[in-house]
């Protein structure tokens, strides 16, 4: 585990709440196979939420060269995150796409991935994701239009309540040209791929 994360996050506390958790679900934490469960749940958990305490936005200062003239777009960004209403885990994929504005500027590749798994890796819905990552691109590109779409699979979903397991969400956000023009969303919709 990387040694700044397990700096930020109480590991032994963890580990004593999900002990406290298997006891009051009736089970035996010393038994063997259960063990060392508090402590991988707890480093478990650490990693996946790596994001929380950071600044995702953060991770656009590469802007390279101002040449950028057209769409630019980013697809299948995979990610994994944790609902915020029962911590269970969704997976999905990101697509990202902009439109620079009048400075051109561009952000790094592996600048889009960090955002947003840094946007990911904390407690989360799916719809403010979307939405976190459209508005950190329009603050530090300052393009003419963002769009960012995320479809994922939750397991809040597949494992309890309604139990569907192949039922996928898909949210979208689109920001400047792209949030009132339906011509140029579908353009650059139609670049992202099959969603």
């Amino acid at each position: 585990m990387d040694a700044s994360l397990a700096n930020r996050i109480d590991l032994p506390r963890a580990s004593r709440a999900v002990r406290e958790l298997l006891l009051a679900l009736g089970e035996d934490p010393d038994r063997a196979g259960l063990a060392h469960t508090p402590q991988r749940v707890s480093e478990s958990y650490a990693e996946l939420l790596d994001g929380v305490g950071t600044d995702p936005a953060a991770a656009l200062t590469n802007f390279g060269e101002p040449i950028a003239d057209g769409i630019v777009v980013l697809g299948g960004i995979t990610f994994s995150s944790v609902c915020q209403h029962n911590l269970l885990p969704f997976s999905g994929t990101a697509h990202v796409g902009y439109l620079p504005g009048e400075q051109r500027r561009l952000a790094g590749w592996g600048d889009i991935v960090r955002l947003v798994n840094g946007y990911a890796h904390r407690p989360q819905l799916q719809e403010r994701l979307t939405s976190q990552i459209a508005d950190a691109l329009m603050t530090a590109l300052q393009p003419a239009g963002v769009v960012v779409i995320v479809q994922a699979r939750h397991q809040c979903l597949s494992l309890v309540g309604e139990r569907q397991s192949g039922t996928r969400a898909v949210t979208l956000a689109a920001r400047g040209c792209y949030a009132d023009d339906a011509t140029a969303r579908a353009e650059i919709t139609s670049l992202l791929g099959p969603i």
